[in-house]
C-alpha cells in the first residue's frame, strides 16, 4: 500500500515551505505542491480547507497538520512518522 496523500500549499519564494520540503525530502515522502501564487483557486482552496492564510499549509491524507513549524513540531513529538505509514 502507499503512503497517504500529502498535499502542501505553497509559494516557491517561501523559506518556511522550502524546509517543510526538506522534512519530507529526508523522510522520503512523495508530496503534492499547490503553488498558491501560480494555480488559480488555489489560495482560496488552502484558506477554505484550513483556515488559515499563511503558507505552508500542510494534509497528509484528510488530517490538516499545519504550517512548518506544526510540521516540525510534529516529527521532534515522533507523531510525524505514523502518519507517512500506509494504512493498515
Amino acid at each position: 500500500m502507499a503512503q497517504p496523500p500529502i498535499v502542501m500549499y505553497l509559494s516557491q519564494w517561501c523559506p518556511y515551505c522550502v524546509r517543510a520540503r526538506a522534512l519530507f525530502a529526508a523522510k522520503g515522502a512523495t508530496v503534492t505542491e499547490v503553488d498558491v501564487d501560480v494555480v488559480p483557486g488555489a489560495r482560496a482552496e488552502m484558506m477554505a480547507r484550513s483556515q488559515r492564510r499563511t503558507v505552508p499549509q500542510i494534509f497528509i491524507g484528510d488530517r490538516h497538520i499545519g504550517g512548518c513549524d506544526d510540521l516540525h513540531d510534529l516529527d521532534r513529538s515522533g507523531g510525524l512518522d505514523p502518519l507517512l505509514k500506509p494504512p493498515a
